[in-house]
Formats: structure tokens, C-alpha cells, sequence
């Protein structure tokens, strides 16, 4: 009982300074953050913020793994033969991780954000989809599958760039939909 106790005022604390970090992080840039304005908006002491995260760097970094933790889960979670069937149900998945943290997914895609984060994400992405790609179509034109596969990845991170900064108004399943007509079918999806 004393362990749940714990670990709910320590999860607690954690969503709370994570959150200051978020506001913050929409009106400058993570190195003119200090660890005084988050603990002083979250109302709690610095010796506490340093209890769990080293500096400012150190919370914005273990925010962003979780974040690609949530998003190679959402990635691993099918094999290239389901994705023949249905391309979506993938994107349907990414794009729910994308809405549950909307806020922070698009502050880190942002002017103040991270390019190194974006940086993983394309990484992550066109690995996973490379991967299963290459199982699928097997292509002998290998400058032309990847030049594909990067349109892809970045298309999709501007869909998702798009999708937030239109208010979301999609459902993770409607994006995944015309994620995938996009994808399989191109320009002429508008005709």
C-alpha cells in the first residue's frame, strides 16, 4: 500500500513537471528554460525536480523516450503480411499515440522543438517501413523505393504537422484512412 502511495505522488510530480515543461516549451526554447521557472509554475521545490531528472535536458530527453517508446510499440505491433492487407491499421495506432500526446508531439514538431526528436522519429519510421516494404514489393529499383520510402515518412510527419495544427478535427482512423489512399493511390485520390 505505502509502495502504491509512492509511486502514484512520484507519478504524479513527474506528469506535473513534465507538464510546466510543456508550457513553457510553447513560449521559448528548452535552453532558456531554467529549472527554477518549472518548479516555481509547478509549485514544488528544486530539490524534489532533482530527485527524478538531472536538468531541464534530462526531462526533456526522458519525455521524448517515452515518447518514441510509445511509438516503436505502436510501430512493432505488426508484420509486414497484415500491412499488405490493410496499411492503415498502423497509422490508425501511430496516430492515436500522436493524439494522447498531442500537446507535447507538437510542441517537439514546433518552432521550439527538437530536431534531433524528429530526426528519430523519420528514423524509426523508415526503418520499420523498409523493412516490411521490401517483404512486400521486393523491387529491383532500389533508388526508387528509397526516394518512396522518404516521401513516405516525411509526408506522414506532415500529415501529423497538418492534423495538429488544424485542431485534430480526424479521427486516428480517418488520418490512417487518408494516410493510406495518399500512400497507395497518390494525386489521384483528389480527382
Amino acid at each position: 500500500m505505502k509502495s502504491e502511495t509512492l509511486d502514484r505522488r512520484v507519478r504524479k510530480t513527474r506528469q506535473q513537471l513534465r507538464h510546466c515543461l510543456a508550457v513553457l516549451l510553447k513560449e521559448k526554447k528548452v535552453q532558456e528554460i531554467t529549472v527554477r521557472e518549472i518548479t516555481e509554475m509547478a509549485d514544488l521545490n528544486r530539490g524534489t525536480f532533482y530527485l527524478h531528472y538531472k536538468d531541464v535536458f534530462d526531462l526533456l530527453e526522458k519525455i521524448e523516450q517515452d515518447l518514441l517508446d510509445e511509438l516503436d510499440a505502436a510501430l512493432q505491433k505488426y508484420q509486414a503480411q497484415d500491412l499488405h492487407r490493410k496499411p492503415s491499421m498502423i497509422f490508425t495506432d501511430v496516430f492515436v499515440c500522436v493524439q494522447e500526446n498531442a500537446e507535447m508531439v507538437q510542441i517537439l514538431l514546433g518552432e521550439n522543438g527538437d530536431l534531433n526528436f524528429v530526426n528519430q522519429i523519420k528514423e524509426r519510421v523508415r526503418e520499420k517501413c523498409l523493412k516490411d516494404w521490401i517483404e512486400l514489393f521486393r523491387t529491383q529499383n532500389s533508388k526508387l523505393f528509397d526516394a518512396f520510402n522518404a516521401f513516405i515518412v516525411s509526408g506522414c510527419l506532415g500529415l501529423v504537422t497538418y492534423w495538429l495544427q488544424n485542431g485534430m478535427k480526424e479521427s486516428p482512423e480517418e488520418l490512417a484512412y487518408i494516410a493510406e489512399q495518399i500512400m497507395m493511390n497518390g494525386i489521384k485520390i483528389l480527382g
